[in-house]
């Protein structure tokens, strides 16, 4: 008797823990384009190396903010304010700007999130002012956390102002979504 209690306890052990193995192995977080939408401030920090002379490679540090507006349906619009270091080279015009604020504007792109709440998007920057040089063309893989409230980035690719091939670049972004803080 003791065994057939001690049998049957093990089998229902081992079942209910290869189904919680299975149920596990195919959850998933059920994350979709409308997980991301709204108002999301980003703090940016990172390098980038750009080509110098010689051969030599040149080390370009990035920090900034950023507001980005996700649809909820894959397409996003953004302004940021990013500071370079001193030795980066001069950009070949002003980007548009918006007069009151100081930051960059019209800056448009597409999103994907999937359903394990991993994505990517593409920011495609306007031209710069009285130039025909294409922006900035910069892409991102992410993860969302906390409900779709936070977002985690990296930069896998950042084409320069008017290059045809994207540069190395180390740099990364947190983002979380704007609302009102209830008072209790």
């Amino acid at each position: 008797m003791k065994c057939s209690v001690l049998t049957a306890t093990l089998v229902t052990l081992f079942v209910l823990g290869t189904t919680g193995a299975v149920l596990k192995a195919q959850d998933n977080d059920g994350c979709s384009n409308s997980t991301l939408k709204g108002d999301y401030a980003f703090t940016v920090s990172g390098q980038l190396f750009l080509p110098g002379s010689n051969g030599a490679v040149l080390t370009v540090q990035r920090d900034g903010i950023a507001m980005t507006h996700f649809d909820g349906v894959g397409n996003l619009s953004q302004v940021d304010f990013v500071l370079s270091s001193p030795n980066a080279p001069a950009p070949p015009g002003p980007p548009p700007t918006d007069p009151i604020t100081g930051f960059h504007i019209e800056e448009k792109g597409t999103y994907t999130v999937y359903a394990d709440c991993t994505g990517t998007f593409t920011i495609q920057n306007p031209d710069f002012v009285g130039t025909a040089i294409p922006g900035p063309v910069i892409t991102v893989k992410f993860v969302l956390s906390n409900g779709g409230r936070s977002i985690h980035t990296v930069v896998t690719s950042l084409i320069p102002p008017g290059a045809k091939e994207p540069v190395p670049a180390l740099i990364h972004s947190e983002g979380h979504k704007l609302g009102r803080i209830r008072e209790e």
